[in-house]
């Protein structure tokens, strides 16, 4: 026995155990949070990936004994796009607000290099808006419609051959951001040797690229071999119709083939019971908390990291919200004070580089001024010399004019004599 088991068993062994004399009422708590819970109802959300054709929208009607909204997609879309509809469900008094949300288009593009960062986009949008509702001053989280999604049904294409380089990159991206469980979508296409030989290719093939998809839990004994073994039964081979037929005295989801029929709900076709069983009736709420205790809590770390919270400082001393905010607070004023001084000496540099650029501007037309003046004033001057000359021409010209004259009046008087 080591140290501890013997410390811990002093410990119970000194610890005092008190008789009630009477009822007080503390065990009807289960009861309080059951009717609470009931009253409240609950939140589910599940992520379809999948290439278009798969059986989606079928599978998803086939686990909720429903006919969901569906629309059929089309296979030319340039990007990959993701819808939610949501449905608010009744089984019973309990009543569930369940989101589907598909992958539209996922897998038909030529380049399929970022076929998964619309998916984790949209995962992680959904993180950060419960992040803003529970940063908010006044919170209202009891009403709050929380969108984070609980669990991804990831549909592998039933090759035969293994999973693909685009289903190995996506379930990589997302194996830390939400709760992964592959499926084998249209499972009845291929035999069941192939069938058991595709399953142990796939779970090789995400151990070796160390993708982590869900793992039931096994800590609770009420379902421990029940979860044991559906975790060694990963992934699922399923199977979903539409379409009912009698059998015996009951009516059966079924598809039809001409060699025969498969039963949706018979374990001996599909595994589509397995995967109703472990997703809905046994670990949905396992499927919850783990989105909010794990998930979500590592998003909200590496958000609060990332904006400059802590909880320890330099010296591994606790730091509280409150020291950490005014630190922020009094770096942010100071940055902003610094770029206030960058920016008045910028604009006195401005301002003087503006000046001496209008001076020279000045300078410039002053010297064109001082240059049109001085041609202004030697044309001036040409001009009155011109004047002038003329001037000097037009006397010499009356001078002369009025000499003729007069020769020409002497001569009429000396022929007249």
């Amino acid at each position: 026995m080591s140290a501890i088991e013997v410390q811990r068993t002093n410990v119970e062994n000194n610890l005092r155990n008190l008789k009630l004399s009477g009822h007080v009422g503390f065990d009807s708590l289960p009861e309080q949070l059951v009717s609470k819970s009931i009253q409240n109802g609950f939140i589910f959300n599940i992520l379809c990936i999948g290439e278009t054709g798969l059986g989606k929208s079928t599978l998803m009607d086939s686990l909720f004994n429903t006919s969901f909204e569906s629309t059929p997609s089309p296979h030319n879309l340039p990007t990959v796009k993701l819808k939610a509809h949501t449905y608010e469900l009744q089984e019973s008094n309990v009543r569930l607000k369940l989101t589907i949300v598909d992958t539209v288009g996922y897998g038909d593009q030529i380049n399929k290099e970022e076929s998964y960062k619309a998916v984790v986009d949209y995962i992680d949008a959904q993180f950060e808006a419960y992040l803003q509702e529970e940063l908010k001053i006044k919170r209202s989280l009891s009403v709050y419609h929380d969108t984070r999604i609980h669990v991804c049904l990831y549909f592998i294409c039933p090759t035969g051959h293994g999973l693909k380089s685009l289903d190995l990159v996506c379930m990589k991206k997302l194996d830390t951001k939400v709760n992964i469980i592959p499926i084998i979508a249209k499972a009845d296409t291929i035999s069941k040797t192939e069938l058991q030989k595709f399953k142990s290719k796939i779970m090789q093939e995400l151990t070796a690229n160390g993708v982590e998809i869900y793992q039931f839990p096994v800590d609770d004994e009420s379902v421990l071999e029940i979860n044991k073994s559906m975790n060694a039964h990963a992934p699922f081979a399923v199977v979903g119709s539409t379409d009912f037929i009698r059998v015996g005295n009951k009516m059966q989801r079924t598809r039809q083939y001409p060699w025969g029929n498969v039963q949706v709900e018979n374990e001996a076709h599909c595994d589509f019971v397995k995967l109703r069983e472990m997703l809905i009736r046994t670990n949905m709420e396992d499927m919850r908390e783990k989105t909010h205790c794990r998930h979500y809590e590592l998003y909200r770390k590496k958000r609060l990291e990332q904006m400059g919270f802590t909880d320890v400082d330099s010296e591994n001393k606790p730091v509280s919200f409150q020291q950490t905010f005014e630190a922020k607070r009094s770096t942010h004023l100071q940055e902003l004070q610094q770029k206030e001084d960058e920016m008045r000496q910028m604009f006195v540099l401005r301002v003087k580089e503006k000046e001496a650029e209008l001076k020279e501007q000045e300078r410039e037309l002053q010297e064109r001024f001082d240059k049109h003046k001085r041609g202004h004033q030697d044309e001036k001057k040409k001009l009155e010399e011109a004047r002038k000359k003329l001037e000097d021409d037009l006397m010499e010209f009356n001078r002369r004019k009025s000499q003729f004259s007069y020769h020409t009046m002497t001569l009429g008087k000396s022929k007249k004599k």
